[in-house]
């Protein structure tokens, strides 16, 4: 099958609702998956999909019938592609079946369905999608300031700032500073013709800002994504002809550093480098009479220093408008004074475009409360911990400058910000030119915040006489990967509802380029929390874009010996169980099946199964008779030590589940691509994996795995590797280690999940309830009364680090499987069918719940009324679903396309 993130989808139905014709059924809404003005997409991986919507109960698809043409004003013919009409109830993924695509050009489809009266829909509205170029058929040369060999960048990626000695830390101090500068790039050219399309594909690395005839091309920020450079340097195309015209015109590129090119100077992780900022653009113009030129990054483009005079991804942004140079992207600009670009060399990578959704501002944030805390000193609460950067509105003297300085938590007096946790130091700053008042908005760097500090100006009003700026307007841009919510969960616990809005926040704040751990610190894709929170990420969020471009970055960071590092991309070699540890690196072989049983759609485990079978294989070669004993173990669980490596839980059970469920995953995607020998001999190695396991790790004496621990039990039993015979007493087992914590947990980021899951799964849902309806340590409840705005590390926020990692979510799973009873079904995936079989526990009164999957809009509502127990559930066209009623009713529901409402009685015992 074709990856999905190339799926094309058919119109949003509040732009273009289709006419049914009689048919129950019509084209519907989707959000599209792909994002940017325009996606390119390879040409031989395009395929199509939309949502429908019914007006009837039951109503189902029978056929379709897509036409494709290479004419904007397609209207019921087609001059590339006509499926005719097509049997089928498909309505994702469905693959082009015509003649070959041409590269690099645009199309349009439109697509029509039968429902099961064989009544035809209305056409959908033309969408648009574009092909992407060959690599071959790029032209343009990578230009920039200085080539790399002259800016001295230290290669390799083996310079963590931590304990970096000093030999290495030389090297870095020896960096031509034109290496490390933003500069602004501009060419003009003469369109002799009226433009009827034109398309720019470009790549400014780190980081870039287009500009054409003195108007900014799109609003998204981070362009292009971070990747593994050396293997894949992603491209953004954009729709220029609305900007250009007949006669002069203007290009103009601003370059940043971003991932590409952290050399330090106020705060890092870490010190990498592939090469100094540089461009590659090309701009295809198609003109009226149905002439073709084409414009490139050249050797004729011109160069200047940019008003950013300072930038790195951890260390923040200085801007000084003074140097500022009007007029500089519109055509007729005097640009005697810049300097020819040089041409550099090219990134080691492959260009390919970006499918993944782009970042974003996605919401904005006012000040909260304002503190004057000394002269002319102001303290900020923006009211949210976010991933981001500030928006500043000035007015002062030409050369005076604003100083707003980032932070997450405050001191102990809470007269200043604090940053000790969270990377110090890092700041925004803004030298004015002096004239009216002035917006400033950083480019090239963001931070993980709640709080700004000003110090040398005053707020909303002089009071200095005019000594100091002042500061007329601030906002907090929140910024993270646009990927559409998808789902919504909300209930009668007033607790629970903010727990789920905490994970929320942290998930956006650290649902970038890769999800990293925490937005100011590392912001390095720590691949643990992708598959460890991937349900409760997908129940929340439309990852069909982002995915994908994880698992490229964990193919392209996998070593030739098989290892999967524990972060991708690797911009820096860690130590030990940092860099090699089972919990981390699984995520190569489990997201693929995620992925499919998300969203029905099987391209990840095709195309990454080499991928699986490398690290099983890496895995079996570090076994000791099928049992690995490295790694971090359950990283943060709750005990007396420092939060860090395992304390509660022997390393052993965790790294060697993750080993049976490599060896699993691999095996079923040999059986699913075919290859026979593979699915037998990865067969065998799980079972020789769970052999082990349950002859070295397990005492059927007493019934315990490991040391007995919560995390011990938890995860064999939700691997289903515990002999049938022992499996009632194991979870009476893990019974009596919660409640011999008081009914509250013991793990961290690695037990969570498999805490909270076999709890569920072996029937003890009013125990998850009792462990995280309480306001204590440990618990979720906890952060919330301390008054935090995102999940923190640890679980006492007190101790952690960072104050927005997203790491410990794992109870989103919980609220939507469980409370919610909205469950996969992994025969039928993408939700072709699905489970809803709600848990009504503790003191719970009502769930209202909501997923939008591929098919539409999964809606599971239900309260207690007196003594009647009423759900309603949604099921989308095309889907069934089977609704299990709680308090023993006996009979499962096989439900049909539609809103469904039933009750039954609740037992005295279980009324409010």
């Amino acid at each position: 099958m074709k990856r999905a993130i190339r799926t094309l989808f058919a119109a949003v139905l509040a732009a273009s609702a289709a006419v049914s014709c009689g048919s129950s059924l019509e084209i519907g809404e989707l959000r599209p998956s792909l994002s940017g003005n325009t996606v390119e997409i390879p040409a031989r991986e395009v395929c199509f999909g939309w949502m429908l919507n019914a007006s009837e109960p039951g109503a189902r698809q029978t056929a379709y019938e897509i036409r494709v043409s290479g004419n904007p004003g397609l209207s019921g013919h087609s001059d590339v592609w006509n499926s005719g009409k097509v049997l089928s109830g498909e309505s994702r993924a469905v693959p082009y079946g015509g003649e070959p695509l041409q590269d690099g050009r645009t199309y349009w489809w439109t697509v029509r369905i039968w429902d099961a009266a064989d009544r035809p829909s209305a056409w959908s509205a033309p969408e648009r999608f574009s092909t992407a170029l060959d690599p071959s058929e790029w032209e343009a040369r990578w230009i920039g300031a200085i080539r790399h060999a002259e800016a001295r960048l230290p290669e390799g990626n083996d310079y963590h700032t931590w304990g970096m000695s000093p030999e290495k830390a030389a090297l870095w101090e020896q960096v031509d500073t034109l290496a490390k500068r933003s500069i602004m790039l501009r060419r003009e050219f003469r369109a002799a013709r009226p433009v009827a399309e034109a398309v720019v594909r470009i790549c400014g690395l780190g980081h870039y800002d287009l500009r054409v005839n003195g108007r900014e091309v799109d609003t998204t920020v981070f362009k292009p994504l971070w990747s593994e450079y050396g293997k894949t340097v992603y491209y953004n195309a954009f729709d220029l002809a609305d900007l250009l015209s007949e006669g002069p015109n203007a290009l103009g590129v601003v370059l940043g550093n971003g991932m590409y090119n952290v050399c330090g100077g106020r705060y890092v992780k870490f010190r990498h480098s592939d090469g100094p900022p540089t461009l590659c653009m090309q701009l295809d113009i198609t003109y009226t009479d149905g002439s073709r030129e084409r414009i490139l990054s050249d050797t004729s483009w011109r160069y200047a220093l940019s008003p950013v005079t300072f930038n790195c991804i951890f260390g923040g942004e200085d801007y000084d408008a003074r140097l500022e140079q009007p007029g500089w992207d519109l055509p007729g600009f005097d640009d005697a004074a810049w300097r020819d670009v040089v041409e550099q060399e090219p990134p080691k990578g492959t260009l390919t475009p970006q499918t993944a959704p782009a970042i974003a501002v996605c919401e904005r944030y006012g000040v909260k409360e304002h503190r004057k805390t000394g002269p002319q000193r102001h303290l900020f609460d923006m009211g949210q911990n976010l991933s981001g950067f500030p928006t500043l509105k000035v007015r002062g003297r030409a050369g005076q400058k604003v100083r707003l300085v980032p932070a997450e938590q405050l001191s102990e007096d809470s007269l200043t910000v604090r940053q000790a946790t969270s990377g110090s130091p890092c700041w925004f700053e803004y030298t004015l030119r002096g004239d009216s008042v002035e917006e400033w908005t950083p480019q090239f760097a963001f931070y993980g915040y709640r709080y700004l500090e000003a110090e040398g100006v005053d707020y909303l009003t002089a009071g200095s006489g005019g000594e100091v700026p002042v500061i007329l307007d601030l906002q907090s841009d929140f910024v993270h990967a646009s990927a559409p919510a998808t789902g919504r969960f909300e209930c009668s616990n007033a607790l629970f509802n903010r727990i789920w809005f905490i994970i929320d926040k942290a998930m956006r704040s650290n649902m970038h380029a890769v999800f990293t751990d925490c937005p100011h610190r590392e912001k390095l894709g720590w691949l643990e929390e992708t598959h460890l929170n991937g349900p409760g990420l997908l129940f929340n969020y439309d990852l069909r874009g982002v995915l994908p471009k994880v698992m490229r970055d964990i193919a392209d960071t996998q070593r030739p010996d098989g290892l999967i590092p524990d972060i991708a991309p690797e911009y820096v070699v860690f130590r030990e169980g940092f860099v090699d540890s089972p919990e981390w690196g699984s995520a190569g072989a489990i997201l693929p099946w995620m992925y499919y049983e998300w969203y029905g759609d099987d391209s990840l485990i095709r195309e990454y199964y080499p991928v699986m079978r490398r690290y099983a294989d890496y895995l079996a070669g570090r076994a000791d008779n099928y049992i690995l004993s490295y790694g971090l173990g359950d990283w943060c669980d709750y005990g007396p030590l420092p939060a860090g490596h395992s304390q509660n839980t022997p390393v052993e059970i965790t790294a060697t589940g993750h080993f049976y469920l490599v060896a699993d995953c691999t095996a079923r995607a040999a059986a699913l691509v075919g290859d026979k020998a593979g699915a037998e001999r990865y067969t065998a190695l799980a079972r020789n994996i769970a052999g082990a396991f349950n002859t070295r790790l397990f005492t059927p004496e007493t019934a315990q795995y490991g040391n007995g621990s919560q995390c011990s039990n938890a995860i064999p039993l939700f691997l289903g590797i515990v002999p049938a015979e022992y499996r009632q007493a194991v979870a009476g087992n893990l019974a009596r280690a919660v409640d011999e914590k008081g009914g509250k947990l013991s793990t961290g980021d690695i037990g969570n999940r498999y805490l909270f899951q076999a709890l569920a799964r072996c029937g003890m849902n009013d125990r998850v309830y009792r462990m995280h309806n309480h306001g204590g340590v440990p618990g979720y409840g906890f952060q919330v009364a301390a008054g935090v705005t995102t999940l923190t590390e640890q679980w006492d926020p007190r101790l952690g680090l960072s104050w927005n990692h997203f790491m410990m979510g794992q109870i989103v799973e919980w609220f939507y499987n469980s409370l919610a009873g909205i469950r996969p079904d992994p025969e039928n995936p993408g939700f072709r069918h699905f489970f809803v079989e709600p848990a009504v526990v503790g003191d719970l009164e009502w769930v209202e719940c909501c997923y939008r999957s591929i098919y539409g809009l999964i809606e599971s509502c239900w309260k207690l009324d007196g003594d009647r127990f009423r759900i309603r559930v949604r099921v989308p066209v095309n889907t069934t679903a089977t609704l299990v009623m709680p308090f023993g009713d006996p009979e499962p529901r096989l439900l049909a396309s539609g809103v469904h409402e039933f009750e039954v009685p609740v037992p005295e015992d279980r009324r409010l």
